[in-house]
């Protein structure tokens, strides 16, 4: 496989792009009781009906429905992995650019990952066109500056993505949908085992490996996390300013 996804071979039939445009019902904005529902703060409530998350959440929430294969569904579930991927691409992007390695390997590991994350998000926003929701506004603060709050930072995303991924693999209609995003899962994957070595993870660990264990397969099988879920966890990291 290609180290970047040929988007033309993604969606060679237009169904995808087709989906994409007639997706503007998407663009209803989240109100402040129904983010309360689903779980979040108050405080996490309040950020998700401002910028991005009212343009973002709402379309999510309403058309990822388990178990219901559409067009339309497809187009909610690129945007939630678009989502996703703005978020981990300006978290490497400024990590790149404002934190002193003090660890070579760290520092490549961060380089190849802001490009593969940036490369996820031109071939998602490519495929929805103008249905893809708009960049959030950010602030990583210390995880952008310091080397080992970074290295934690990235394991919880990278681990969080590996399973959001998994979560809406049965809910896919469409080939190349599917295709696109088993190709960026597996890549996912890999940070969060690359991500897990960088922390010690290689240190021999007695086995069976017990739970919670930083090793970069660290369980036999991995959960999949809803889309609920994942953002809740998205929204409690308060990475998102708008």
């Amino acid at each position: 496989m290609s180290d970047h996804l040929h988007l033309e071979s993604l969606d060679g039939s237009g169904a995808i792009r087709e989906a994409a445009e007639a997706a503007g019902a998407f663009d209803s904005p989240l109100d402040r009781r129904s983010a309360l529902r689903r779980g979040a703060t108050v405080a996490a409530g309040a950020a998700l009906t401002t910028g991005f998350f009212a343009t973002m959440l709402s379309p999510a929430e309403a058309a990822i429905v388990k178990g219901q294969h559409s067009k339309t569904n497809d187009v909610a579930i690129l945007n939630y992995a678009l989502t996703l991927e703005y978020l981990e691409s300006a978290f490497y992007a400024q990590a790149v650019a404002n934190l002193k390695f003090t660890d070579p390997n760290v520092q490549f590991f961060a380089q190849t990952v802001a490009q593969h994350e940036a490369d996820h998000v031109a071939a998602l926003k490519k495929v929805l066109g103008s249905a893809a929701v708009a960049s959030p506004t950010v602030n990583f603060g210390a995880a952008v500056t310091d080397q080992a709050t970074f290295l934690a930072t990235s394991k919880a995303l990278e681990d969080t993505g590996v399973a959001a991924y998994a979560g809406q693999g049965t809910n896919i209609l469409q080939k190349p949908v599917l295709v696109a995003a088993l190709s960026i899962h597996s890549v996912e994957a890999r940070h969060a085992a690359w991500v897990r070595l960088l922390l010690g993870g290689a240190v021999p660990q007695s086995t069976p490996l017990k739970s919670g264990n930083g090793a970069p397969a660290p369980a036999t099988f991995d959960d999949p996390l809803t889309e609920k879920q994942t953002l809740r966890i998205v929204t409690a990291t308060n990475f998102i300013t708008g």
